[in-house]
Order: C-alpha cells, then sequence, then structure tokens
C-alpha cells in the first residue's frame, strides 16, 4: 500500500511509470496527428467542403478547441477527485468512435462531430500525462519533464500525420485513419488498464511536506491572494486575471495555439494549391512537429538552467517569424526550412509556459491551474481557427492567415515580456521572512551535554546562524520533562514539544517556526538535517 512516507520524487525514482507515461502522449499525438494531414488536404474531393470555403473549413479546428479547453478546465479539477488513471481511461473511451466517424462520414459536419470527439480525448489524456508526470517527479525538473511530455507528444503527431499520408495512398483516406485510429486508440487503454498507476498519491504527499515545511529546494513564489484549499472560481481568476505573472502566461498560451492551428488548417492548403504531393505534405508539416519535439529534449531542461522567462519571450518571436518565412519563398526545402524555423520556436515556449505555471501553482491546487492555463491555450485553437477564417474570407487568400498569425505572436510576445517575470524557484525564489528582532532561542542543556541536549544546542546554533536568532545555552543540573530543566529548547517563550513524545524534531521547530510567521529556507532545512546525523552518529559510538 502506498502512504506519504513511502513515495519518492524524481525522474529516476520513478523511471517505469514516468516511461509508461511518455508512451502515453506519443499515443496521444498519433491520435491528433491522424487528422492533421490528410483530413485538411482532402476536405474538398473527399468530404465535400467548397473551395474557398475558409469559414466552413476552420469549423472542426473551431469545435476542437472550444471543447479542448473546456475538457483541460473539467480534468485538471476532476483529477483531484478521482484520480489521474481514472481521467486518462474516459479520455481514451471518448477516442472510440472517432475512426469510425471519419471512415463513414457522408459530409463535412461528421468530421466536425468526430473532432469534437477528438476535443474531449485530447484534453483528458494530454492534460493527464503532464500532470502525472509533474506529480512524480522533483521540481528542478520540471523544465525537462514537460520537454520529454511535449517531445514525446509531438513526434507522435509527426509520425502520425506522415504514417497516415502513405496508409491513404496506399489503402484510401478513409481506410487508411480507421487502420491507424483504432490500433492507436485499443493499444492506449490496455496500456493504461494494464500498467499507468495513479500518481494523486505523489502529489498529495507534496502537499503535506509542504504544509509541514519539509519541502526541499528553495521556495516558489506561490500567489498570496488564494486559500490554501481554493474553489474552482479562485483558482480560476486567479490564473486567467488576478496573478498578472499567470494571466500573462495564459494570453502567450492561448496566442501561440494560433500557430497550430494554422499548421492544421491552412498549411495543407497553402501547400496543396501549389502542387505539393499528399506524402510531401507530410513531410514538410512532419518537420515542423519534429523539430518542435526534439528540440524540447533540451529546450526544457535549458529552462531549468537558465529559467523560464527568456525562453518563452523569444519562443513567440521566433515562432511568428517562421510563420512569416512561409510566405517569402517556394520550393520544398524553403518551405521545410520555416516549419522548422516555427517548430523550433514552439520547442522554446511550449513546454517552459507550462513549467511556469507548475513554478508558481501550489501542490493542492497544481492541477487545477494547469488545467485552466490549459483551457486558455486550448480555447486558442478555436479563436485562432476564427481568426484564421475571417482574414482568409475577407481577403480571398490563406496569405492573409499568415500574416494574422505572424503579427499576433508578436503582440503576444511583448505582452508576456511586460508583465510575465522569471518563475524558476531557484533563479528567482521567495524571500525568506526575515525574524523579528524579539527571535529568541534558549536551549536548556546539562554539562557535558550529550544525545538530545547536545542535538537542542545544534538546532540553537543553526538558528542564530541562518536566522539572525538569539541563542541562550543555560546549564541545568535538573531533568525534567516540562521543559524547566533540561533536555529543552524554548523559542520566544514558547517551549517546543516533540510530536512523538520523546525527541524535538527539525519539523517540530518548523511548526513552531510557522506560527511566528518566520519562514524556513533550505539552508536551514540542511543545518537541521546535520544535527540530526550527529546525534544518530553519537548513537552509534
Amino acid at each position: 500500500m502506498m502512504t506519504h512516507a513511502n513515495l519518492s520524487h524524481g525522474i529516476r525514482a520513478n523511471l517505469d511509470q514516468f516511461l509508461h507515461q511518455l508512451l502515453q502522449v506519443m499515443l496521444v499525438g498519433f491520435t491528433i496527428g491522424m487528422m492533421r494531414t490528410v483530413v485538411p488536404a482532402l476536405s474538398e474531393s473527399e468530404f465535400g467542403v467548397p473551395k474557398n470555403s475558409f469559414m466552413l473549413l476552420t469549423a472542426f479546428v473551431v469545435a476542437f478547441g472550444l471543447v479542448k479547453g473546456t475538457l483541460n478546465f473539467v480534468a485538471g479539477r476532476l483529477s483531484e477527485r478521482i484520480g489521474r488513471k481514472q481521467v486518462l481511461l474516459l479520455g481514451w473511451a471518448a477516442a472510440l468512435p472517432i475512426p469510425l466517424l471519419v471512415y463513414f462520414a457522408p459530409s463535412w459536419s461528421w468530421i466536425v462531430a468526430a473532432t469534437v470527439l477528438l476535443g474531449i480525448n485530447q484534453g483528458l489524456t494530454w492534460s493527464m500525462t503532464q500532470t502525472s508526470k509533474l506529480d512524480i517527479t522533483r521540481a528542478d525538473q520540471r523544465g525537462l519533464t514537460i520537454g520529454l511530455n511535449e517531445f514525446s507528444g509531438y513526434v507522435g503527431l509527426a509520425l502520425a500525420g506522415i504514417i497516415t499520408a502513405y496508409l491513404a495512398t496506399m489503402l484510401g483516406p478513409r481506410s487508411g485513419l480507421l487502420l491507424f485510429g483504432m490500433t492507436t486508440i485499443l493499444l492506449a487503454m490496455l496500456l493504461t488498464l494494464l500498467w499507468v498507476k495513479d500518481t494523486l498519491p505523489w502529489a498529495k504527499s507534496e502537499a503535506a511536506k509542504h504544509k509541514a515545511g519539509l519541502g526541499t529546494g528553495p521556495l516558489a513564489r506561490f500567489p498570496t491572494n488564494i486559500a490554501a484549499q481554493p474553489t474552482t472560481w479562485e483558482v480560476f481568476t486567479l490564473v486567467s486575471w488576478r496573478d498578472k505573472r499567470l494571466a500573462a502566461i495564459s494570453q502567450a498560451g492561448l496566442v501561440e495555439k494560433f500557430v497550430d492551428a494554422l499548421v492544421w488548417v491552412f498549411y495543407p492548403v497553402f501547400l496543396y494549391q501549389r502542387g505539393v504531393s499528399l506524402p510531401d505534405i507530410g513531410w514538410i508539416v512532419g518537420v515542423y512537429g519534429f523539430v518542435w519535439g526534439g528540440s524540447q529534449f533540451f529546450t526544457g531542461k535549458l529552462s531549468d538552467h537558465i529559467g523560464r522567462h527568456i525562453p518563452n519571450v523569444l519562443g513567440m518571436w521566433v515562432c511568428g517569424a517562421g510563420v512569416a518565412l512561409m510566405l517569402l519563398g517556394e520550393g520544398l526545402a524553403w518551405w521545410s526550412l520555416s516549419a522548422a524555423v516555427s517548430g523550433f520556436g514552439m520547442a522554446l515556449l511550449y513546454p517552459n509556459l507550462s513549467a511556469a505555471v507548475a513554478d508558481i501553482s501550489h501542490p493542492n491546487w497544481r492541477g487545477s491551474a494547469i488545467g485552466i492555463y490549459r483551457f486558455w491555450r486550448d480555447l486558442g485553437y478555436g479563436i485562432g481557427a476564427l481568426g484564421l477564417g475571417i482574414a482568409a474570407h475577407f481577403s480571398g487568400s490563406v496569405e492573409a492567415a499568415f500574416w494574422f498569425v505572424a503579427v499576433s505572436m508578436f503582440l503576444s510576445g511583448g505582452l508576456l515580456w511586460l508583465f510575465g517575470e522569471e518563475t524558476h524557484p531557484r533563479i528567482n525564489p521567495a524571500g525568506v521572512t526575515p525574524a523579528p528582532t524579539t527571535f529568541e532561542v534558549r536551549v536548556v542543556s546539562q554539562t557535558p551535554p550529550g544525545g538530545r541536549c547536545t542535538l537542542y544546542s545544534g538546532y540553537g546554533q543553526a538558528l542564530a546562524q541562518h536566522l539572525g536568532a538569539r541563542f541562550q545555552l543555560e546549564i541545568s543540573t535538573h531533568r525534567d520533562a516540562n521543559g524547566q530543566g533540561f533536555p529543552a529548547i524554548w523559542i520566544n517563550g514558547s517551549l517546543v514539544k516533540p510530536s512523538d513524545g520523546v525527541i524535538v524534531m527539525p519539523e517540530d521547530i518548523v511548526a513552531v517556526l510557522a506560527d511566528n510567521e518566520i519562514a524556513v529556507g533550505d539552508d536551514l532545512h540542511a543545518a537541521f538535517d546535520t544535527q540530526i546525523k550527529i546525534l544518530l552518529h553519537e548513537g552509534e559510538q
């Protein structure tokens, strides 16, 4: 049976589950990837969309964005109640009808219906694969964790676009998508049932450690204008507008999805109109996905070292530049290069926007915060697709949609630069509350000291060194369990009582300090641990 005490955080400590979750997100990428190349390119010939019906063409991505955004919001909160694994299974169950709807589709409306189910699937499954990895890894691994998550998912997406393009050429578009889709979805459900564990206990363990003041590493700059156990509405308003950092991240997430909507809807149409074959379209769009996914191997890890803010802002601008480049040249090599530039920009921003949200979201409500950020982010599919359709409709060409997206990315990156800040707790940690001027520590000890007397004296010296406390050592020959004799430690006139009734442990001191509104940094935790090791070594001799 799993308990909070025996759960460890870190990629290496949970490698088996981490790898299972990476496979899951690759299958999630397969599921959306099968709809990204064949369906838009053959919308006119196979599914009856009239030529230049830009608003009708974008309808399926609008539906996808609205549904996926909403389900992201639901998934985060729901997973904190029923667990991550159950939400993941619900997501895969929602995907089962998708290949059948595409196979039997008599009109474009069936494709829109299939995309609604795809939005449900993606909102539930992709959210859970990311949240589950964050549950079981450490704070200093968040960039790498999300980078690997998105690498796996978007490599899966790119591979699916290429594979389905070849299957459509060999078997026909409907049969090819049916075979690929059903294989992917059934395999994912089987793997989830047999091998995936629920990671909610890890999140609860981390929250318990924070509450006890035993969290490791620098303290993150969590928002202070929210309850310890907030309502859904409290978290929603915090992420959406009450915290300017989270609001800046959320708007950037929303706008960057304009690029993905463009790649999904208009890249295939743009290239098909210029005589590019279906497999070649799959490769050009695949370059975008491969560079995006592959680069996240190091862009996520990079942000663990240099921070999130600069990669996020630069990513917005580089990605927008890649979109503009598509219109400034011709040929497969040029279009592939432009797609690669956009993909690299995405790799800079995509894992690190999510990591920034995770950095400053408390474990008690991190799942909800990530879900709400993903709600706004994936709503960008719907809003972006509407913008693309309107721009193309009134201009009469798809090129206007490209310029709409490029300008939006540059403006959004500017807003993120102005209103965001560095969120990495090591680079921009929360300030430790200064000890009040009346902060005093008094230790009652025998002479010569030993055992608990040595331990408590060590505590006092650590408090004096790290928090500037006035440390007083009082020698007594009287042993007294009520603190008047040795061994005893007093903080600001209050006796620190051992929670186990025997020995005052670091968490007992942290609790008293918290009552005095004094925060404890990582350095003091390490000093306390050193004193415990001295006591244990003394007991062995």
